[in-house]
């Protein structure tokens, strides 16, 4: 299906992702030295640093401040429960290596897809399978 957005005829695609936490400064460090990615923005506001973002390949990656403890999802869960990045095998090698250096734990892993933890206890993946319409 074809939609025409912003004046483009284009299919639907992802604008964004936001990720809350306690420690804007932090979980976006994080992520910016696991998936090697730029900054392109961040918000203050008068309570300090409100959110950074991340360019992942023209999708933002947008890490918010929150209030609210994070909860821990286990398997599948109600809602967004898991963020999943792309990678050939061998850059889901060097993104393993780079989560091990940040402190995070291979949980699991499948035949394609390897599952960590992000500083707050996001469930997160890479994977290298490639889906085929």
């Amino acid at each position: 299906m074809t939609a025409a957005l912003g004046g483009v005829n284009a299919g639907p695609s992802l604008h964004h992702v936001a990720v809350g936490t306690r420690d804007v400064q932090a979980l976006a460090r994080f992520y910016e030295r696991l998936l090697q990615t730029p900054e392109v923005r961040r918000h203050s506001d008068d309570r300090g640093l409100r959110s950074v973002w991340l360019d992942l390949s023209g999708t933002l990656l947008m890490i918010e401040r929150s209030e609210t403890p994070a909860e821990r999802v286990e398997g599948v869960g109600t809602g967004a429960f898991l963020l999943a990045f792309r990678a050939d095998a061998r850059g889901r090698g060097a993104f393993e290596g780079r989560a091990r250096e940040l402190g995070a734990t291979i949980e699991s892993r499948s035949q394609f897809t390897s599952y960590l933890r992000d500083l707050d206890g996001n469930r997160i993946a890479v994977s290298e399978y490639e889906a085929t319409s």
